[in-house]
């Protein structure tokens, strides 16, 4: 059986490039006492990966060179050697790596349900980018019926959650996104209240428009200047979440921090990072609640399907052209 897997060949500066990663074919391994074979089917692309290939302090080790990509996964389990934590035909998501076949003891992977329609559900909604929306909005953000919250990349696979969230709990929504279709998906199909097109409208108006009376919550993913804006109109008490910075990920000139700080010192506002592997003895509760919201109509997800893991690199890059339209998932095979 072979095994087709990305491996990290180098540190990339800046966008990561065609050697960045190495395509390869190994034969899978005979499995060892306590482990478990998973043909894996779709893998996660998220933001956070860039992150991980750089060899630095963070809230996760880096991904070693010569070690296969990090991602989450959805997949099947086919074999199993001895006293396992899952059984043969389990589906299962986990920390699986960008390859066809993980081999391992399962840590980290909890068993989902067998309908393959779902499966991409538990990549984003109900995968990582669902639990980051769930907690940093509730358990961060801590919005409150009446709030008015700005979340850029809100046509993204946690933006759009966020927003979505806010809107049960009550508040007034306005996304960030760039180009009329994701603004029109932000109002038309999740609720939003309003969209800002920062790709064909100054920011700083736009805000002006959606939020005349000031933002309440800021969720940010994208960092920059879009961060510094949103600064400028924070209120009283205002609660920034600092989830992402997409816009600085791949820069070769040194991060762009915010210049408007001082605002949280006249508005008495506090800027907070999250970061989800910190709430993981909550996913499957929030998992059932956003289930539940599912089902009644609340909560709408869209995943965006690429095929084929030799396209790994190309598919990875959309993450970053904005040619994508809420999760960014991997079909393994075409």
């Amino acid at each position: 059986m072979i095994n087709k897997r990305q491996l990290l060949a180098e540190r990339p500066k800046g966008m990561p490039n065609e050697s960045t990663w190495t395509f390869v074919e190994e034969t899978v391994p005979a499995l060892k006492d306590g482990e478990i074979l998973i043909e894996q089917s779709h893998i996660s692309l998220d933001p956070a990966m860039r992150g991980w290939m750089n060899d630095a302090r963070s809230y996760i080790p880096p991904v070693g060179i010569g070690e296969v990509m990090r991602a989450g996964s959805v997949g099947k389990v086919i074999d199993t050697q001895g006293d396992t934590k899952f059984k043969v035909g389990d589906y299962v998501t986990g920390w699986g790596g960008v390859q066809q076949y993980y081999v391992g003891d399962g840590s980290g992977f909890v068993q989902i349900e067998s309908n393959p329609d779902n499966h991409t559900k538990y990549l984003g909604v109900l995968g990582m980018p669902g639990m980051t929306a769930y907690f940093g909005i509730l358990e961060v953000g801590e919005i409150k019926e009446g709030d008015v919250v700005l979340v850029s990349g809100g046509a993204g696979a946690v933006g759009s959650v966020v927003g979505q969230i806010a809107k049960i709990k009550g508040c007034t929504v306005i996304g960030i996104a760039g180009g009329p279709k994701k603004c029109a998906y932000m109002t038309d199909e999740l609720g939003f209240d309003g969209a800002i097109d920062y790709k064909n409208e100054n920011v700083v108006s736009g805000i002006k428009r959606n939020c005349p009376k000031g933002i309440d919550v800021y969720f940010d993913n994208v960092g920059g200047d879009i961060l510094d804006a949103a600064l400028v109109f924070i209120r009283k008490n205002a609660r920034i979440v600092i989830c992402g910075a997409i816009s600085q990920y791949n820069t070769t000139t040194g991060m762009q921090g915010p210049k408007n700080y001082l605002s949280l010192l006249v508005n008495r506002g506090s800027m907070k990072g999250m970061v989800v592997l910190d709430y993981v003895d909550h996913y499957r509760e929030a998992m059932q609640i956003m289930a539940g919201w599912m089902q009644e109509g609340k909560l709408k997800a869209k995943e965006d399907v690429y095929d084929g893991i030799e396209n790994f690199r190309d598919t990875f890059y959309r993450l970053f052209s904005g040619e994508k339209l809420g999760k960014l998932v991997l079909k393994i095979k075409p």
